[in-house]
């Protein structure tokens, strides 16, 4: 084996895997997160325009001065453009610059179930240790009595995503009050993914930064590419207290140094979008996200509509298979739809077995379409 020993038990990551099945099955893929349709003509355009007006060497490490103050102005609270926010590239490169940056090996992280796969990943690079906590099925609330009993004194950070991926849930106020209070209570820093912020469907997203005393102990990180439908420009931030930005940066300048010169210019101007944009782009995705979960209930799938995200984390067992992987190989070659294994996103519950995660990020054809193919499955 010549993979470090880290990363060995890893492998492949679970998306590139079933596209790759989706391919081989000529099947539609509803399983990694990337629209099938194109970003807006006026995020496009800023971006061949910043090409055109010279904006193509190296930026400032950090950030192009245009994107960081896009990023400060647009803030729920004030935060120092050039001290408080750093940009990366994608919040996968974020993850792994905040964990890289700040966590020490044999510090405990609190992981909450499912969760992204690069979490536990990027964990192992650093040496650091997980302490699971696991969002239990049907409703995928925070569970009080294990989210205490995973504090400790040798706490370094908890990792929280809302809205969550893959789940759907959008965290309550008193949900995030509580891992305020913890965190606050064990000295504790907060990795938010918010990278879905603007993708609220039922309920409202409160960033955890916003509660009192949390700013100083908060690393928020959030991306253009789910709400441009620009996933490939992989231009991903950090908003974060001085103190947390300079151990972020030190990663940062060590692994891609900077993002894309242009595709940050154009960001910066995609994120000061009117008002409309985002009311249309909600409403779009509220009619995309109805249509599968519509779908999948008459096919006979149990299923939790999803407060936000383009993800739906719909129960398969109705239908008799034994594991989420062997369903998932059927939808593939028989329904020629594919699904994500969500077994991929939990490390120490099964519940991931009955579950199978959909992406509706995708036109409202493509979506017709999957439904009528999943009726092979009644």
């Amino acid at each position: 084996m010549t993979t470090a020993k880290r990363l060995a038990q890893f492998g492949e990551t679970v998306f590139a895997t079933w596209s790759r099945i989706a391919i081989e099955n000529d099947a539609i893929n509803l399983g990694q997160g990337f629209p099938d349709f194109d970003a807006p003509d006026f995020v496009k355009e800023a971006a061949i325009r910043a090409i055109r007006d010279g904006e193509n060497q190296y930026s400032r490490s950090a950030g192009h001065p245009l994107l960081v103050e896009s990023i400060a102005d647009t803030f729920e609270i004030p935060v120092n453009p050039m001290d408080e926010v750093t940009v990366t590239c994608g919040s996968t490169e974020t993850i792994s610059n905040a964990i890289l940056g700040l966590v020490n090996p044999g510090d405990e992280v609190i992981v909450i179930e499912p969760f992204y796969d690069s979490y536990l990943a990027c964990l192992s690079i650093a040496g650091a240790i997980p302490k699971i906590i696991t969002l239990h099925a049907p409703d995928f609330t925070l569970n009080e009595n294990e989210l205490r009993e995973a504090f400790s004194e040798t706490t370094k950070m908890i990792i929280i995503n809302s809205p969550h991926n893959p789940t759907g849930r959008v965290f309550s106020r008193d949900e995030l009050s509580l891992v305020a209070e913890l965190a606050i209570q064990h000295d504790a820093i907060v990795l938010s993914d918010e990278v879905y912020d603007k993708l609220v469907l039922t309920g409202t997203h409160i960033p955890i930064a916003t509660l009192p005393e949390m700013k100083e102990r908060t690393i928020t990180l959030r991306s253009l590419g789910k709400v441009f439908s620009v996933t490939g420009w992989k231009i991903g931030w950090a908003v974060a207290p001085s103190k947390f930005t300079m151990a972020i940066r030190h990663a940062h300048q060590f692994t891609t140094f900077c993002a894309a010169t242009p595709l940050q210019v154009a960001a910066a101007s995609a994120l000061r979008a009117p008002k409309s944009y985002f009311l249309q782009y909600t409403t779009e995705y509220r009619q995309r996200r109805d249509l599968l979960v519509e779908g999948l209930l008459r096919v006979g799938f149990n299923v939790q509509s999803p407060e936000g995200t383009y993800f739906i984390l719909a129960d398969h067992t109705p239908f008799g298979f034994e594991d989420d992987i062997s369903f998932c190989h059927h939808l593939a070659q028989k329904c020629k739809v594919v699904g994500i294994p969500p077994t991929a996103f939990y490390c120490q519950s099964n519940e991931g077995k009955g579950l199978v995660r959909f992406a509706f990020c995708k036109s409202i054809l493509t979506l017709k379409t999957a439904v009528e193919r999943l009726q092979a499955l009644c």
